[in-house]
């Protein structure tokens, strides 16, 4: 293998490792055993894994079991997954329909991150690409998210993040957006109007999950000149249709608002 591999995070992958074929509870020793490492060496690594979340020790017999992160980890990758392949043909179909880019994200850690990329056949340079984060107070797919959670969530989100002004069209007063998304909530759908990158314009709808709770959200972008008041009602339109049909194969039972 030609790439460069750190071997103090070899080791603790292996020692996470041997929990998924032997005991759910590991002494240091039978760890230190297992992974031919001297015990000290294991130590570091178990009480660093501890530390993070990624082990958690039995106060009654001092031994280690895979920690709740690990779980946290799984379900969160586990769902991303199953959005992406359920959402990917659907966006196909969408950017086929609009003949513009669409984008599939997600809110994790106070801001969206995108997970789904199609371009469309007029492709344009922008600053979105799939891992990619970014802000939620001035992008479609962060608006479209926030106008559906919780008022506490949102004045959380809203405290926590800087809400930086990235052109002259951004919303940075807090009262201002929350004003904002009142009226996604009400037409079912967000627009970023040059707010995040000039001349480019987008429009974004929610994903809800079974228990009708907001989880993703899904876009069009586009140079706004090509978004004009003619062309604007069929993209709404369609990504309207996409979200909901997302939504829909996600379990969601609701209705499109009109």
């Amino acid at each position: 293998m030609s790439e460069r591999l750190i071997q103090s995070i070899e080791r603790a992958a292996d020692v996470l490792e041997i929990f998924l074929t032997t005991n759910s509870e590991l002494s240091v020793k039978e760890i230190s055993e297992k992974v031919n490492l001297s015990k000290s060496t294991v130590h570091g690594i178990i009480k660093t894994l501890e530390h993070r979340g990624y082990l958690q020790q039995n106060p009654d017999d001092l031994k280690y079991r895979l920690g709740i992160k690990l779980f946290e980890l799984g379900n969160f990758v586990g769902k991303h997954l199953d959005i992406r392949s359920i959402a990917r043909p659907i966006i196909k179909d969408l950017v086929n329909e609009l003949n513009e880019t669409v984008h599939l994200v997600l809110l994790n850690r106070n801001e969206i991150i995108y997970i789904e990329k199609e371009d469309g056949p007029r492709t344009l340079t922008m600053y979105s690409h799939i891992g990619k984060r970014a802000p939620v107070h001035c992008t479609g797919v962060g608006k479209a998210i926030l106008a559906h959670l919780s008022d506490q969530e949102v004045d959380r989100l809203l405290s926590i993040q800087n809400l930086l002004s990235f052109t002259e069209f951004t919303m940075t007063d807090k009262e201002e957006i929350k004003n904002h998304l009142k009226s996604i909530r009400e037409c079912g759908y967000a627009v970023d109007d040059e707010e995040i990158e000039l001349g480019l314009k987008c429009i974004a709808a929610p994903i809800f999950n079974h228990q009708g709770n907001v989880i993703a959200s899904i876009s069009c972008a586009a140079p706004k000149i090509r978004l004009d008041e003619e062309r604007l009602p069929k993209v709404i339109a369609g990504i309207r249709k996409a979200a909901l049909e997302i939504s829909k194969a996600l379990g969601y039972k609701g209705v499109m608002q009109r």
